[in-house]
């Protein structure tokens, strides 16, 4: 039996995900910047998920959002590299969370979007994180999330 590893995308789609066409800037950016092999995204929200963290929405709530902020943001990466097999190393996230004064469980919510790294990515997708409570985000969003990542050259 042949031991075929499977791509990043084979194994978002083993997930049961998909990704999506890269969503267009809604201001005066663009939604990616390459300076030698490091990828800056912009922020990315979500469609799917709107309001605050501690009042409209719950943890679980949060978590899938993250997730799907991730895929989005996978999106921009795919776009500018082709494959995501040509990720290096993901280096950075930042996570914000649209959420009430008294909501404290922003590294939950944040965790979606990281196992997903781990998962679609295994030890090239462990990272470095903040995830940070905000009093609102665009379009009330419940999340966004900024990444940085390194690409083979």
């Amino acid at each position: 039996m042949v031991n075929q590893t499977l791509s990043p995308e084979e194994k978002i789609n083993s997930l049961g995900l998909s990704l999506k066409s890269m969503r267009k800037p809604v201001g005066n950016y663009v939604p990616y910047v390459k300076t030698g092999n490091l990828i800056y995204t912009s922020g990315q929200g979500v469609d799917e998920y709107h309001g605050k963290l501690g009042r409209d929405l719950d943890i679980e709530e949060g978590y899938l959002a993250s997730r799907q902020s991730m895929l989005n943001l996978l999106s921009v990466i795919k776009h500018e590299i082709g494959e995501l097999s040509k990720v290096k190393r993901i280096v950075k996230m930042l996570g914000f969370v649209n959420c009430t004064e008294s909501f404290t469980d922003q590294p939950k919510v944040m965790n979606g979007a990281s196992d997903l790294l781990v998962e679609v990515f295994g030890e090239k997708g462990i990272h470095a994180r903040s995830a940070v409570g905000m009093a609102q985000l665009p379009n009330n969003t419940a999340i966004e999330i900024e990444l940085v990542v390194e690409v083979e050259e």
